[in-house]
């Protein structure tokens, strides 16, 4: 039996609040009580009550992941997306901290085995969530980065920042490519400065609905 006490579990995602903003120009979640659990009491002859709880919500909230009908109308959607694409994936951090500059080019990448891997882009600008700081002249991938990685086969590409693609312009090459590609994309993850640079395994699973092409993920990594 494997020694679960070597392994430490490391958790990628941000919190869903009520009313949060991870998008400018769409709205927070509205989190409330659909079956509360003094209305449920008279139900039970036992003492025991219970919660239902209701999340109206857009897809593109907290850390989401991207699949290719986000993109794409007939992409694949989320319950088309293999596991193999979302779980259990042998992951490798890049580090680009944004000090340093935010576009992030395919030279950032050189050298790396990436095939059929997760590569995580940690550039630290998750430290802005939930501030104003965070929503402009963040961090992303070019469009080179992104035919680099789709070539060289990676399964998986998250980043923790904003977008992958710059927002400050009327493109986005970097979905494009990826999910042109089958690869789903993350955004908003959060903690990669926790993980070693290889050597851990990740996963980042949305819930297996049709005709939808993102939605939020608890991301999370093993670190052996």
């Amino acid at each position: 039996m494997a020694d679960r006490s070597a392994k430490r579990l490391v958790d990628l995602s941000h919190v869903i609040e009520e009313g949060m903003t991870t998008y400018k120009g769409l709205p927070g979640p509205h989190i409330c009580d659909y079956w509360t659990r003094e209305a449920s009491a008279a139900n039970y002859d036992d003492g025991s009550t219970f919660q239902i709880g209701r999340i109206d919500m857009v897809a593109n909230t907290g850390t989401y992941v991207d699949s290719p009908f986000h993109r794409y109308a007939e992409g694949k959607d989320l319950s088309e997306l293999p596991l193999e694409s979302l779980a259990n994936l042998d992951g490798i951090v890049v580090r680009r901290p944004f000090e340093g500059g935010l576009a992030i080019d395919a030279d950032a990448f050189a050298g790396l085995d990436v095939r059929g891997k997760a590569v995580l882009v940690a550039t630290g600008w998750d430290r802005h969530w939930r501030t104003d700081t965070y929503f402009t002249d963040h961090p992303y991938l070019t469009e080179g980065a992104a035919r680099w990685l789709a070539n060289e086969g990676a399964a998986f590409v998250g980043i923790d920042s904003h977008n992958i693609d710059d927002t400050r312009v009327r493109a986005r090459p970097v979905h494009t490519i990826l999910l042109g590609a089958d690869i789903p994309i993350g955004e908003h993850l959060t903690g990669l400065g926790e993980l070693p640079g290889s050597g851990f395994r990740f996963s980042a699973v949305p819930p297996k609905i049709k005709g939808m092409g993102t939605f939020p993920v608890r991301a999370f990594a093993i670190i052996s």
